[in-house]
C-alpha cells in the first residue's frame, strides 16, 4: 500500500469523523446524587444541548436534569445519604442501583460517563466502566482536600478528567497527574446581581425595621433531627437578650416542617417570634441581617449572596470520631476553605451550643465594620468563582469527547496500516 494512499486513507476518516459527530446521536451517561447535583446537572445538559443538539443523555437526575430531557433509570432520592451509619443501612439499595446502572451501561454504551458529586456511589461506578472501555469523567471533586486524602489513587484508576468548583483543588490533581479544568461554580453565576434585601423582606412578609436572623438547620431528615432544637435554643437564647430580634426559618417540605414545630412545642417556644416559610431559603438569606445555618452547600450560596453567617454542625457521633481520624482540615465551614482562614465563625459537634452560636451571632450585630469587611471579602470570593461554570463544563466534555473518538480513530487507522 503507498504513502500517499494512507494518507488520503487518513484524511477521509477525518472528514467522516467530523460529519459522524455532527450527525449522530451522541450518548451521554450522568448520575447526580442530590438537589446541588442536579442543579449542577441541569445546567451541563442544556450547554451540551446547544452544541449537540440530538445529545441522549440518562442515568439518575432530580426534576431539573429530567426537565432538561434527561432519562431518569431509577429516583435520585435514593442516592441522597449522608453519614457512615445512614450509608450502611441502605447499603442494599445502593448496590443494587449500582449494578442496575452497569448493566445498562454496558448494554446501552454511552460515549461518556459523568458522576456529578455523590463520590461514594459515582467514583464506584466510573471505575467499573473505564475498566470496561468507557471513558468517564466526574464533575464536583471529592473532598480529598479535606479528609482521606488517599482517595486520590481511587480517583485515578476511575476517572479520566475531573471539574473541579474551586481553584484550590486544581493544584491536588495536578501534583497527581490526573487531568482536571477548574469551571467556577454555577451559583456564582446565577447570583452575579447584589441582593436585595428590602425586597427580599417584603416577599416574606418581615419587617424592614426589625433585625432579622436567618435559622437554616438543613434540609435532609437526619439533619433537623440533630439541629432543630439546638436553632430553636439559640434563637431562644438571642431573643432574651435582644427582643429586636426576629427569625425565620426556611423549610423544604411538611416532614420538616413538623420535625421544626415539634421541636418549637419541647423547647415551649411557641411565642418566640419565628416565621417558618416553605421553601424559598434563598429568600431567607437574603432578607437576613445573620444567619446561623448548618455546614454545606448552603453555605456557599449564603457566601454568594454576601451573608455574614455563623456556621454549625452535628453528625452521628461515630461517624464524626472516624471523620477525626482521617480528617487533615482544621476549618470545615466552605466560605472558611475558599477564604484560607476563619472568615465566618464555625461551631462544629460538642463545641455546637445556643449559647456559642448566640454569642457569635450578637458580636456580628454589635460590630457593623466587621460585618461590612466580611461581606466585602465574600463578594471576593463570588467574583473569584463566577466562571460561566456550565459553558466551561460543557466545552471541556465536548472536547473530551471528540478528543477520544479523535484517538480511537487514529488507533483505528493505525492497526488498519499494521494489518496492511
Amino acid at each position: 500500500m503507498s504513502p500517499g494512499f494512507l494518507i488520503l486513507s487518513k484524511n477521509r476518516s477525518a472528514a467522516l469523523f467530523a460529519v459522524k459527530m455532527n450527525r449522530r446521536r451522541i450518548r451521554i451517561g450522568i448520575v447526580a446524587g442530590e438537589e446541588s447535583g442536579d442543579l449542577l446537572g441541569a445546567g451541563l445538559i442544556h450547554q451540551i444541548r446547544v452544541r449537540w443538539p440530538n445529545v441522549e443523555f440518562e442515568g439518575i437526575g432530580g426534576p431539573r436534569m429530567q426537565a432538561a430531557g434527561c432519562n431518569s433509570l431509577y429516583p435520585m432520592k435514593k442516592l441522597s445519604i449522608i453519614g457512615i451509619l445512614e450509608v450502611l443501612g441502605s447499603i442494599v439499595s445502593l448496590i443494587r442501583i449500582r449494578r442496575g446502572l452497569v448493566r445498562h451501561f454496558l448494554a446501552n454504551r454511552p460515549d461518556v460517563f459523568i458522576g456529578i458529586d455523590a463520590p461514594q456511589f459515582n467514583i464506584g461506578l466510573a471505575e467499573i466502566l473505564k475498566q470496561a472501555g468507557i471513558p468517564t469523567m466526574q464533575y464536583v471533586s471529592p473532598t480529598v482536600w479535606a479528609w482521606r486524602r488517599y482517595r486520590i489513587n481511587h480517583i485515578r484508576r476511575a476517572v479520566d478528567h475531573v471539574l473541579v468548583l474551586f481553584p484550590f483543588e486544581l493544584e491536588i490533581y495536578r501534583k497527581q497527574g490526573i487531568p482536571a479544568t477548574f469551571v467556577g461554580h454555577p451559583l456564582a453565576d446565577e447570583l452575579a446581581e447584589p441582593p436585595d434585601r428590602a425586597a427580599a423582606r417584603a416577599r416574606l412578609g418581615l419587617p424592614e425595621s426589625k433585625v432579622v436572623v436567618g435559622l437554616l438547620p438543613g434540609s435532609r431528615r437526619g439533619e433537623l433531627h440533630r439541629h432543630a432544637e439546638l436553632f430553636i435554643q439559640t434563637a431562644i437564647w438571642l431573643h432574651q437578650r435582644n427582643h429586636k430580634i426576629v427569625f425565620c426559618t426556611p423549610l423544604v417540605n411538611d416532614e420538616i416542617r413538623r420535625i421544626y414545630e415539634d421541636a418549637i412545642a419541647q423547647l415551649d417556644a411557641g411565642k418566640l417570634p419565628i416565621k417558618l416559610v416553605d421553601g424559598q431559603s434563598r429568600d431567607v438569606m437574603e432578607a437576613s441581617d445573620v444567619l446561623v445555618i448548618a455546614s454545606g452547600t448552603a453555605t456557599l450560596e449564603a457566601a454568594l449572596l454576601r451573608r455574614p453567617m455563623v456556621v454549625t454542625y452535628r453528625i452521628n457521633w461515630l461517624t464524626y470520631l472516624i471523620f477525626q481520624m482521617l480528617s487533615q482540615i482544621k476549618l470545615y465551614a466552605l466560605p472558611n476553605n475558599l477564604a484560607g482562614k476563619e472568615l465566618v465563625p464555625e461551631y462544629m459537634q460538642s463545641r455546637a451550643t445556643a449559647e456559642n452560636l448566640g454569642r457569635a451571632t450578637e458580636n456580628f450585630l454589635a460590630h457593623p465594620a466587621e460585618l461590612e469587611q466580611v461581606r466585602r471579602e465574600l463578594d471576593q470570593m463570588a467574583i473569584a468563582l463566577r466562571q460561566d461554570a456550565s459553558q466551561r463544563a460543557a466545552d471541556t466534555v465536548v472536547s473530551f469527547i471528540e478528543q477520544h473518538e479523535t484517538d480511537t480513530n487514529k488507533q483505528q487507522s493505525q492497526n488498519e496500516s499494521n494489518t496492511a
